[in-house]
């Protein structure tokens, strides 16, 4: 794609990246097959190409974004879909996400919208006030009827029916190996999932354990600041994954680590990007380093000898994740591990699209993402599972509300088939 942005443009490191990745983008519309949005809606503005499109007028006019440009990348759902369909190499992560910062600081959102993403940013990266506003949530879900707004009807919908208690596992400590020790690995213990389901980080923790890890949870590492930053909240993500990085670089200047272990994949993907972020600061050496020991529970998991289950005769549909198969390019890993466990792994027809969570686009978008919800789940329960597999939380409480189906992590399985406690949903349902 050829563009005509100044010499003074780009001097600007967002511009001039967004500028490398607009000309190599060659219009062929291959993307256009694989966007949610685009299979649902029908408008090529609201598909990989078409946004390419606005913001490329936008950001080489400098011009102020105008509600329509607006509308439509606040409805992409950076699944990143298209940058695996994409035969050119197009990064529309980055391209993305440096729109949405540049409309962050340029428009002017309508009084209750700015509201809305004020209090989601100042509410779901702290667990405890995430809490909170879960147990309110809670009392008002009966409610909902009677809320005009449909996106806070969306917030009380999802509200999970029981608040799990606090895991003394997430605060800062060390946990040795069981035996052996292979590696030593920082365990980012996140923030939603923190409120939403603490069984995640337990069983992982012991499964790493058993395997030959001692685990860190480091002191000061939080909300990975993908939340934020998917709003264009450049200066609040920023301070997030700064926080992380020094804290994590605290360990590997003191102890060593091997890897810094991710198990919800849309953090993985934003730490594994900390590098690109911060690379033109003072924070680019470590942040590099950051990013390149960041890794999916999963990639660890491999490099370990998880043993051979003699099978717990069930039937695990599993869901992939778009930040794990799209953002990371993991596709194979926790199915092979599952497998290797002695589960039987079935997955969905389109495994590769959407199912419509993407951090906080079941909030903000709540029409468009049920009718993902919808197909996903309708897809999984053809194949008729047991049990339901992801590697992403905002995933497990999307597809979760909408089926009766157990959802639970692929390291609770895991962890299951190799000497720890059946998972509690799985428990709940016998």
């Amino acid at each position: 794609m050829q563009t005509n942005f100044t010499e003074q443009q780009l001097k600007d490191a967002g511009t001039a990246r967004a500028n490398e990745i607009l000309r190599a983008c060659v219009h062929c519309g291959f993307c256009t097959a694989t966007c949610p949005t685009y299979q649902i809606l029908g408008d090529e503005l609201d598909s990989p190409r078409g946004r390419i499109y606005q913001i490329k007028d936008m950001l080489e006019n400098e011009r102020e974004p105008d509600p329509k440009t607006v509308l439509h990348v606040d409805r992409c759902l950076s699944c990143l879909a298209c940058m695996t369909t994409c035969p050119s190499g197009v990064h529309y992560m980055h391209l993305v996400d440096h729109a949405r910062a540049y409309i962050e600081k340029r428009y002017k959102r309508p009084v209750t919208d700015r509201a809305l993403r004020w209090i989601l940013a100042r509410i779901i990266p702290y667990p405890t006030r995430f809490r909170l506003a879960l147990l309110g949530a809670k009392i008002g879900k009966p409610f909902r009827w009677a809320i005009p707004d449909k996106r806070l009807r969306a917030m009380l919908e999802m509200a999970p029916k029981s608040i799990p208690p606090v895991s003394r596992n997430d605060d800062p400590q060390s946990f040795p190996a069981k035996g052996e020790r292979k590696m030593r690995v920082a365990l980012m213990t996140g923030c939603a999932q923190k409120a939403l389901d603490t069984d995640i980080n337990d069983a992982t923790i012991r499964l790493l354990r058993r395997l030959g890890c001692e685990v860190v949870v480091a002191k000061g590492a939080g909300c990975c600041g993908a939340l934020t930053h998917h709003m264009g909240k450049e200066a609040e993500a920023h301070s997030s994954a700064a926080r992380n990085i020094e804290a994590w670089m605290a360990e590997i200047e003191g102890d060593g680590l091997d890897a810094i272990v991710i198990n919800t994949s849309g953090c993985g993907t934003t730490v594994k990007d900390y590098g690109h972020m911060f690379r033109e600061g003072p924070l680019a050496e470590k942040a590099a380093k950051i990013s390149d020991l960041a890794m999916d529970v999963s990639e660890v998991l491999m490099k370990l000898d998880l043993p051979e289950g003699p099978g717990k005769n069930m039937k695990v549909a599993y869901h992939a994740a778009c930040s794990l198969q799209h953002g990371q390019q993991i596709k194979t890993h926790p199915k092979t591990l599952l497998k290797r466990a002695g589960f039987e792994v079935v997955e969905p027809a389109d495994s590769h699209l959407c199912c419509g969570s993407a951090g906080t686009y079941n909030l903000l978008q709540p029409e468009i993402s049920q009718q993902l919800k919808a197909r996903k789940v309708k897809t999984l329960e053809a194949k008729t599972p047991e049990v339901i597999a992801a590697g992403n939380i905002g995933c497990m409480i999307q597809i979760g509300s909408g089926t009766g189906i157990p959802v639970v992590h692929t390291v609770e399985l895991l962890d299951w088939a190799t000497g720890g406690p059946l998972p509690r949903k799985l428990a709940e349902t016998e």
